[in-house]
């Protein structure tokens, strides 16, 4: 009898050691799965991983407590979707595992693409942001941007319209249908404000005050500000908001001030589309767009001798240093002066 009971003992003792073993198995089933995957050079369905979700968490911080401008938040999320799809081409899918090395090879990748340098500094900016707020959150507990130096940018000199060709510009819309008239009063906010695409397209009628030549703008990370407008433009808007925006708001009665065919907000292409027609129109061969109107603006303002902070509070720029790149204005005021009056210039 102590035969099979022997056996029995002998039987069971496979029984307990089995629930690691089917791990182990599965383990190496998992290994297995994504070496083949690797071979493949295919990711899989998986579960998001850390670094994606810390990215989330980054993204959600910017919108709630940063308040940066909405074309700001989207374009880091657009480049740390890119730093992700580079990491995961590495398995780098934690925040802990990123290191120095590889946030290099992605400037270094970055470059080899021909992305502009700006776009390359706004990346590495992007994530130097979040790896601080990662490890602020205790999400990681190093951050590897530490020892990567930001690149220099050479500052380049604004380009402008010389004020015969804003006036061209000004005048390519001169006919009477609601359009033209509608898009006339768009070049002259751009040019009469110093604004913005986006701040042109946000701004709402409510906002429009002709009677005090004065215009709320919203700026960058929703910050307002009041800018006078010249009596131009304040004839050109009063002319669309009574002849032609009443036809246009009846389909949907938008608050925005310049509304589309249809009554919608114009978004920033329609705008673009207004600004190059007209350029096509005036025969001007420059390129022109609406951000160079905003230089325009900036430069005409300071060769007619208006001081620089006065520019800095119209443009909305929060710091001198962004409005100091339009000093080369005075430079070249300076060296006409010198060689018109200077006796031995």
């Amino acid at each position: 009898m102590g035969g099979p009971s022997a056996t029995r003992g002998r039987r069971a003792a496979p029984r307990s050691g089995s629930r690691p073993v089917g791990r182990n198995r599965s383990a190496e089933r998992a290994r297995d799965r994504d070496q083949h995957q690797r071979a493949r050079g295919g990711v899989g369905r998986v579960a998001p991983s850390e670094l994606k979700a810390a990215v989330r968490q980054f993204l959600i911080y910017l919108k709630v407590e940063c308040g940066l401008a909405k074309n700001t938040q989207i374009a880091y999320q657009r480049d740390l979707a890119a730093f992700g799809a580079f990491l995961e081409r590495s398995w780098v899918t934690s925040p802990e595992r990123v290191e120095a090395r590889h946030v290099i090879e992605y400037v270094v990748a970055m470059s080899e693409q021909g992305l502009a340098p700006a776009s390359r500094a706004r990346a590495l900016i992007a994530i130097r942001m979040f790896f601080r707020f990662a490890v602020a959150e205790r999400l990681t507990y190093h951050d590897p941007c530490e020892t990567v130096d930001q690149p220099k940018l050479w500052k380049h000199l604004p380009h402008d319209l010389s004020p015969r060709d804003v006036t061209r510009l000004l005048n390519a819309e001169e006919g009477r249908d609601p359009l033209s008239i509608r898009n006339r009063a768009i070049l002259e906010v751009f040019y009469a404000t110093g604004a913005r695409v986006s701040e042109v397209c946000d701004l709402l009628l409510v906002n429009t005050r002709l009677d005090q030549r004065l215009v709320r703008l919203m700026g960058k990370g929703s910050k307002e500000r009041i800018v006078p407008i010249g009596k131009a433009a304040s004839t050109a808007v009063g002319v669309y908001i009574e002849r032609v925006r009443p036809g246009l708001a009846r389909a949907r009665g938008a608050p925005y001030l310049f509304l589309s065919r249809t009554g919608r907000r114009l978004d920033r292409e329609n705008v673009f589309r207004v600004v190059k027609r007209a350029a096509l129109k005036a025969g001007i061969s420059k390129n022109v767009y609406p951000h160079l109107l905003r230089h325009s603006f900036a430069t005409h303002l300071l060769e007619g001798g208006a001081n620089l902070r006065v520019v800095l509070e119209m443009l909305g720029h929060a710091d001198l240093a962004t409005t100091e790149i339009y000093t080369h204005v005075k430079q070249k005021r300076l060296e006409s002066t010198f060689f018109s009056c200077h006796p031995r210039a």
